[in-house]
């Protein structure tokens, strides 16, 4: 693995870093507090006239074809800003990442472009239910056969972005006489399809500008076309999809801890206590010590997962081990960055507190902490038994 980034990579960084600067970061605050909807509707858009919908997706459908490393780097940068407009990218990246792999030539060429466009603001990705968390096989929503239709029934919980995404990925189980998560199937489903309602917006810890909805579908008729790859064979499609995903929540959380950081590495050094700058104190200098070291061995870990997925290599273990230990380390991060500033660090003036509250979720959507230790337990068992 080449360790420094190409030139395209680079590229897409210092774009994203650029935009996150000069059009995200202004409204950040604003964002959080709720009152910026329109401004973060419209940073969508612009994401998507720069191809960063679109990522690892081919330029035949409007994607921008530049791959796993740049969609990882793409997404720090965002998410040092915002990471209500990180979320969003990275949840509509995965969609369009879905469907390009498993659906139909008309489903791609019907609903890619909207996606990477931008004709559709985001990407809706309906897994999640009230029973099937971090066990997502353990699904109760239904789509039962009806003549040329499928109906679907059942509600998803904590959906990204539902009440302005264009399409939706839907899972429901299709054969409730197969064993568990053997009769599962993956539905298109467009918005405002009759039958499919969108809640009113959670109230969160934190990033407050990303909506997330629950989603109930009751007899939401959708015709048989829009079925997914092929009938109950929806949950391996899942299951593979987490695994890309894990790569930008864990890239997102490592954007969020690297602006807390160095936001708090700025503030010690203007910080005067006992008649000098807190910044030359040790214990602070081993708190930031630690602290860039453990966002370094993070960022390598990220880098190596989306270097496999980009090669097409195994990566399951290597995202689940990039997820957990950048997902974890930047909680710290950006506790530890609060903590530099003292009283200060807990007041609004500063996005100490912001930070705080946007990364705390990144340890539990797109698999829990303590759900990527099982995975990686498995993978490692399962190589041991190979070599046996």
């Amino acid at each position: 693995m080449e360790l420094a980034l190409n030139e395209e990579q680079q590229m897409i960084q210092d774009t994203a870093r650029s935009f996150a600067e000069s059009e995200l970061a202004p409204v950040a605050a604003e964002v959080d507090r709720g009152e910026g909807r329109e401004a973060m509707l419209a940073n969508l858009r612009k994401l998507a006239e720069l191809g960063f919908m679109g990522l690892n997706v081919s330029s035949e459908y409007g994607g921008s074809e530049a791959g796993v490393v740049s969609f990882s780097v793409a997404i720090t940068e965002i998410a040092k800003a915002c990471a209500s407009t990180a979320v969003t990218m990275s949840v509509t990246n995965m969609v369009a990442e879905v469907i390009q792999a498993v659906a139909n030539d008309e489903q791609k060429q019907k609903y890619i472009p909207k996606i990477c466009s931008g004709e559709y603001a985001a990407g809706g990705f309906c897994l999640t239910e009230a029973s099937a968390g971090s066990d997502p096989a353990g699904m109760r929503t239904s789509a039962v056969r009806d003549g040329d239709d499928f109906i679907l029934n059942g509600s998803k919980l904590y959906i990204t972005s539902a009440e302005y995404a264009g399409v939706f990925v839907v899972w429901a189980v299709t054969d409730k006489d197969a064993k568990k998560g053997k009769g599962i199937s993956c539905f298109l489903v467009e918005a405002d399809t009759p039958g499919m309602i969108i809640a009113p917006a959670e109230h969160k810890m934190g990033q407050h500008g990303s909506a997330t909805n629950e989603v109930i579908f009751d007899n939401c008729r959708v015709p048989a076309s829009a079925l997914m790859g092929e009938l109950n064979q929806g949950f391996k499609i899942a299951v593979g999809e987490l695994a890309g995903g894990r790569i930008g929540i864990g890239s997102l959380a490592l954007g969020v801890a690297t602006a807390a950081m160095d936001y708090a590495r700025a503030y010690v050094l203007e910080r005067e206590q006992f008649g000098q700058a807190i910044a030359n104190f040790q214990g602070i200098q081993w708190m930031m010590s630690d602290a860039y070291t453990d966002l370094e061995a993070a960022r390598l870990l990220l880098m190596n997962a989306a270097y496999l997925k980009e090669k097409g290599l195994p990566f399951g273990k290597q995202a689940a081990m990039a997820k957990l230990f950048a997902t974890e380390k930047s909680n710290e991060v950006c506790y530890n960055a609060l903590q530099l500033l003292g009283g200060a660090g807990y007041l609004q003036d500063h996005p100490l507190e912001r930070y705080a509250r946007d990364v705390r979720i990144t340890s539990i959507y797109e698999g829990t902490s303590q759900v990527q230790k099982i995975i990686i337990a498995r993978e490692l068992l399962a190589e041991a038994a190979a070599q046996q």
